[in-house]
């Protein structure tokens, strides 16, 4: 039998360093593009202030790609050190997008990152724009892999159990590829990383401009980030609601458990604007709804249902009733690989045994199972619907107030009049909102899809290590000192780089008038 504590611990392990290393991924993906514009700016103008902002929020990407690429390394030795099970049944699957992943991190985006750097002086200026521009997308598509690795412990397609191996095997990699909870996934990401990014340059700008240091360069940066952050904030909303879509098809538990949705509504379903969900009462208290919302946003149509919690419930209990043959199926071929009959069996009923491993959790062996384990062993399939529910309206809050704030930003720019310090200190307070909302969406992708860590085929309390209590309690202690002391590291690189401000060239732009040296807040040319 599985040690509950060592699952607890080796999952809060496991989110403690995804939630750190999750604090760095967005603001690299965000700036990567940032800059990329702002050089493109530079050589089709060629005016040297664009080329100083360049350098400027350069210095900055660089040391935040730093502390993401050191606390990624942990994460990727964790599969192989806490959930030594989960690698040993899926490597085959997860393990190829995972050393993609790796391989664009650290040669490719490496690589052009270096001659970002210093290439300023050993490249033309079009052959530098080529880099950085590579840079962006390489930055880009790093995130790419990974999230196709994570789609697919969401939505487990073009992929089998192979009896001979007792593993899961790939079937076929274009469907691991595009996957469409991946592909989705992967443009959600990639947008809030443009939200991050924008907001930091939005935020440090203000900070500029309510000091009157660097007005030049800060003036432009804040148009820039305002224009981008309006479109960065509207595609995460409009890709949010194709992330929504998607978890029709694929996470019906997840959505129903986002929405608190226990019982199936009649078509088109409402949105729960507000709410308190109960777990143990499996009501929701004090819910307003919209009506309408839910049904269009997850089915496109007002004709077709959402299921409820309960009746997913019921699925699942059957789920679990027909996954017991195949469990059975398996344990004979354990002992003769050669059983034919056992052999059809598990091919007729194994796409439900991930369901009858969860039985585990309540009796060593599934098929001595009762009615009751049955019953129990349906309803794990429930995450925390309270912690989901809250979680998903703090992340959607988020996303709308940054949408308020680059509306405003944007506004004040496109007007003649100078721009009010109240909207810089708008600016600057509002710079926290987008890593909540990454962190707290993360949350919601990740425990949504418990009691799984692959949906449908693996529950998590199967797939970690034998490791003592007391080594999972001294590295979560280590890791987070290790992580406290990279985090006052980052904190005083990047605030010593923001004080001292960027290293303006020597050569003046000649094309600057008066009325530009001023740093009135007007739209940039």
């Amino acid at each position: 039998m599985f040690d509950p504590l060592v699952v607890e611990l080796s999952r809060l392990q496991f989110a403690l360093t995804a939630l750190y290393h999750f604090l760095f991924v967005p603001l690299t993906i965000g700036l990567s593009i940032l800059i990329a514009m702002m050089e493109t700016v530079y050589v089709m103008t060629r005016r040297t202030i664009w080329r100083d902002m360049t350098k400027f929020w350069g210095v900055l990407f660089g040391i935040n790609f730093a502390l993401g690429v050191a606390t990624g390394l942990t994460m990727e030795f964790q599969f192989g050190m806490n959930w030594a099970y989960y690698s040993h049944y899926v490597g085959d699957v997860f393990g190829a997008p995972l050393a993609i992943e790796g391989l664009m991190a650290f040669f490719l985006e490496a690589t052009f990152i270096g001659l970002f750097f210093f290439g300023w002086e050993r490249l033309s200026a079009r052959a530098h724009l080529a880099v950085t521009w590579l840079m962006a997308i390489a930055t880009n598509f790093s995130a790419l892999w990974i999230l196709i690795a994570n789609g697919w412990m969401q939505n487990p397609v073009g992929a089998e159990f192979n009896p001979d191996t007792m593993r899961m095997e790939v079937t076929d990699f274009v469907a691991v590829l595009f996957n469409p909870v991946a592909q989705a996934k992967f443009v959600h990401t990639v947008s809030a990383g443009y939200v991050c990014g924008a907001v930091f340059v939005l935020g440090v700008s203000a900070w500029y401009m309510l000091r009157n240091r660097h007005v030049e360069l800060a003036r432009r940066s804040f148009v820039v980030a305002s224009a981008f952050g309006v479109a960065s904030a509207l595609s995460v909303i409009v890709l949010g609601d194709e992330s929504g879509y998607a978890l029709t098809d694929n996470q019906k538990m997840k959505l129903a458990a986002i929405e608190a949705m226990w019982e199936t509504e009649p078509a088109p379903a409402s949105f729960t604007a507000v709410g308190i969900p109960s777990l143990a009462d499996r009501k929701t208290y004090f819910a307003i709804h919209i009506p309408w919302v839910m049904g269009i946003i997850g089915t496109r149509s007002i004709d077709k249902q959402i299921p409820g919690i309960e009746q997913l419930v019921e699925h699942a209990e059957q789920r679990i009733r027909d996954g017991i043959p195949a469990y059975d199926a398996l344990e004979r071929l354990k002992v003769d690989r050669s059983d034919a009959e056992a052999r059809e069996i598990l091919k007729a009923s194994g796409k439900d045994m991930g369901y009858a491993l969860l039985l585990k959790r309540f009796v060593e062996d599934p098929r001595q199972a009762t009615e009751q384990n049955i019953k129990d062993a349906a309803w794990s399939t429930v995450p925390g619907v309270p912690w989901l529910f809250f979680s998903f309206r703090i992340m959607v809050a988020c996303g709308f107030v940054l949408l308020g704030v680059f509306g405003l930003s944007l506004w004040h720019t496109m007007r003649e009049a100078e721009a009010p310090r109240w909207l810089f200190k708008l600016a600057l307070f509002a710079m926290p909102l987008p890593w909540i909302a990454a962190e707290v969406g993360w949350f919601v992708a990740e425990f949504g899809r418990q009691p799984w860590i692959i949906e449908g085929v693996l529950p998590t309390f199967l797939a970690t290590s034998q490791l003592g209590v007391w080594n999972l309690v001294i590295t979560i202690a280590g890791f987070t000192l290790l992580y406290g002391a990279l985090a006052v590291i980052e904190v005083r690189l990047m605030l010593a780089a923001i004080r001292k401000g960027p290293e303006i060239s020597q050569v003046v732009d000649r094309m600057m008038t008066p009325q530009r040296r001023s740093g009135q807040l007007h739209p940039a040319e």
